[in-house]
Parts: C-alpha cells; sequence; structure tokens
C-alpha cells in the first residue's frame, strides 16, 4: 500500500472527520461527526494543534495524528504532546502509524521542539511496542494523575 502523510488542513475535514470519530469511538464515545468537524475545525482554525494525516494514493484518509504545543518550565523549553494517534481498521499493520509517528516527530523537531510526550492504556500492548521499537521510553519517574472539572 502506498501512502504519504502531510500537515493538515481545513480542506482535509472530510477526510479527517470520519477518522477523529472513529478515534473518539475507540475511546468509548459514541458517534458524532458533526462535533469532531466542529472540534477539528477549531483547532485548525485556531492554530491550536498540529493535526498530521496519511493518506492513500486516491487522497482517501487512513489515520491521523494530533499534536498540541506545551512548554517545560523546568527545561524552559518547548515541548509537544502527541495526543490523538488513530488509524483505520483497514490500515492497520501496513506501516502507517510508525509513518505518522515519525512524521511527528520529524514536525516536531522542525518547530524547535525539545521532545514529543504522549500517554497510552497500560493494556494497549501493540501500541506500547510501536512506541518502543521507534525509541520512544516509557517514563519511570513520574505517575500521570488527572482531575476531571
Amino acid at each position: 500500500m502506498s501512502f504519504s502523510v502531510r500537515p493538515a488542513t481545513r480542506s482535509d475535514l472530510d477526510a479527517l472527520v470520519p477518522l477523529f470519530d472513529g478515534y473518539r469511538q475507540f475511546y468509548g464515545q459514541p458517534s458524532d461527526p458533526a462535533r469532531a468537524h466542529e472540534f477539528l475545525a477549531a483547532r485548525l482554525a485556531r492554530h491550536e494543534s498540529l493535526i498530521l494525516l496519511a493518506c492513500d494514493e486516491h487522497g482517501e484518509g487512513l489515520g491521523f495524528t494530533q499534536l498540541y504545543p506545551l512548554f517545560s518550565s523546568v527545561r524552559t523549553v518547548r515541548t509537544w504532546l502527541l495526543n490523538d494517534l488513530f488509524v483505520n481498521a483497514s490500515a492497520r499493520r501496513r506501516g502507517v502509524a510508525a509513518a505518522l509517528l515519525r512524521a511527528a516527530a520529524d514536525q516536531a523537531r522542525a518547530l524547535g521542539a525539545a521532545s514529543l510526550s504522549l500517554s497510552t492504556a497500560l493494556d494497549n500492548a501493540p501500541a506500547q511496542a510501536l512506541y518502543e521499537s521507534l525509541g520512544w521510553q516509557r517514563d519511570s519517574q513520574f505517575c500521570e494523575y488527572g482531575l476531571t472539572l
């Protein structure tokens, strides 16, 4: 399968929305393409995230990743959070996720980032194996917490 990865723009919303909706469903949310469209359109319009889109040779969306800019106060550097990564079921195990992760690292480097971070479910062994195969390292110093507001 031939595919390419590139930064997404507002003109890519038709390809992105089904992928993003599928991503949300993977995490237990109900399908809501209108909400997905609104959310992605706002991120792109406000330049609040970087979305990378993988497309096949016909322009069909295969997967995406979304990164959000952050800063490290301790290190006094720019970092990026790789918050979302999703590949359509029909395109899995064909190198799409790895290509998206490599493109994310390339884009973050080009934008002056010192590091990328991500989190995944403790039981998501396939994702963990992929991340580790690409040089990502599991944090052994910090626990991650959240507060629902």
